[in-house]
Order: structure tokens, then C-alpha cells, then sequence
């Protein structure tokens, strides 16, 4: 086939081309980077600044299910920012979410989540299951984390873990507002949509709890897109 007519056919489909999937991802990021320089000039706290882009760029996983960016996009981009975020946790390559005091791998595993599960769900064309664990952890992890340093009054201590039952109240309620959000969109108002977003959200706050070096931004996301994805096939 002729790529005139492929153009013909992906302009029928309804599926942006690739300068259009590109450009929106690009001003999405520099978009979430501008908020977060801001942040840092207002607020002076590496923490909120760091979730800002945790959030922010947790939700270019909903821009390429809506632009219908192609797998091996997402993979290649995934690939390229674990190189770059590993690289950071050696060398000052990103201070602006690396210096809250603590050294983790968090952000390598971010980026690692979002190839593998662009790479799974992309090929299953159930982009959906790709969004609830990516979103479960940037909406999730990073309003429970913002909570519980600000609001945070009830301490509890878990494998050397820190945490507040204000911060992980959060994560339980933020899970499960995203997950049954995104499956009441895509598998509607029915029994499975309610349970699966309950044990979802249980099993990420719990994952959460008892991380070391950042790993729940890879155990949360895989976690609970494959929760939901197995309730969903028990469903059928």
C-alpha cells in the first residue's frame, strides 16, 4: 500500500498523525515542567515540585490512549527516560525532582512502568488497564505523599516506613476514585467496575506502605493494572 493512501486511511480512522501525537505530548510535558518551575519559585519545597511532575506527566499515559500513539512510541520514549532517570540518580541530570532529601530509584521505576505496561496493553488494545496503574500511582502516591507531609498527624511505622493514616486514607481513596472512574468509562456502571476498584485500591496503598528505594512506582502501576485486568477477565 501506497503511503498516500495509507494517509487516506489513517485520516478516515480518525487517527492523529505522528506530528500531531508528538507535538501535543511535547507541549503536555513542557506544560507539567513550566507548573513545576513555578512551584518551585512560589512554594521553595522540592517535594511539591516533584509531585507536580509525578502527577502531570502520569497523565500523558490519557493523552496517547486519546491520540492513539503507536506502542512502540510510548516504549521508545519509556526506554529513553529510564536511561536518563537512572543516569539522574548519580549524576545532577534532573535536581529539580531529586533533591527532596533521600535517594531513590522512584523515578527509573516510573518510567519503567509506563514501557511495560504501554508495551502489554498496547497489543491487547486495552489501553485502559495501562492507564489505571499509571494513574493509580501519579494520582494516587503523589496526593497521599503531598497529605501526609502537610496533614499528616496520625504516625505509623511499617519495615522502616515512615507514614500517616492521613497519607494512606489518600492513596486508598484517590485508587479507587481513578480506577472506577476509568473502568465506569469503559466497562460501565456494573458490580465488577465497584469490586475491582476496591481491591485495587487496597492493594496499592498496601504496596505503597511497605516500598523501599522508590519501588512502589513500578509494583503499584503493574499491581493495579493487572488486578484490574484479571478481575476483568473473570467477569466475562
Amino acid at each position: 500500500m501506497q503511503k498516500e493512501e495509507l494517509g487516506i486511511l489513517r485520516i478516515l480512522e480518525g487517527t492523529p498523525g505522528f506530528g500531531i501525537q508528538i507535538t501535543a505530548v511535547g507541549l503536555w510535558l513542557a506544560l507539567v515542567f513550566a507548573a513545576a518551575a513555578i512551584a518551585k519559585q512560589i512554594a521553595s519545597n522540592p517535594e511539591l515540585v516533584r509531585k507536580v511532575v509525578h502527577i502531570g506527566t502520569g497523565n500523558v499515559i490519557l493523552l496517547a490512549w486519546w491520540l492513539q500513539v503507536p506502542a512502540e512510541l510510548g516504549i521508545a520514549a519509556a526506554i529513553a527516560a529510564s536511561i536518563v532517570t537512572l543516569l539522574s540518580y548519580w549524576f545532577p541530570i534532573l535536581p529539580a525532582i531529586d533533591s527532596v532529601g533521600r535517594k531513590s530509584l522512584g523515578t527509573f521505576f516510573y518510567a519503567v512502568s509506563i514501557g511495560i505496561l504501554v508495551a502489554a496493553f498496547w497489543h491487547l488494545e486495552q489501553p485502559q488497564y495501562a492507564a489505571i496503574g499509571i494513574l493509580t500511582m501519579a494520582w494516587g502516591d503523589g496526593l497521599a505523599a503531598l497529605v501526609g507531609q502537610n496533614f499528616g498527624r496520625h504516625k505509623y511505622k511499617i519495615l522502616g516506613n515512615k507514614k500517616s493514616w492521613e497519607g494512606t486514607t489518600t492513596m486508598v481513596a484517590v485508587s479507587f476514585v481513578v480506577c472506577s472512574s476509568l473502568l465506569l468509562a469503559t466497562q460501565g456502571n456494573c458490580w465488577q467496575t465497584w469490586v475491582s476498584a476496591t481491591l485495587v485500591a487496597i492493594a496499592a496503598a498496601s504496596l505503597e506502605t511497605i516500598s523501599q528505594l522508590g519501588i512502589d512506582n513500578l509494583t503499584v502501576p503493574l499491581a493495579s493494572a493487572s488486578l484490574a485486568f484479571w478481575f476483568g477477565l473473570l467477569s466475562l
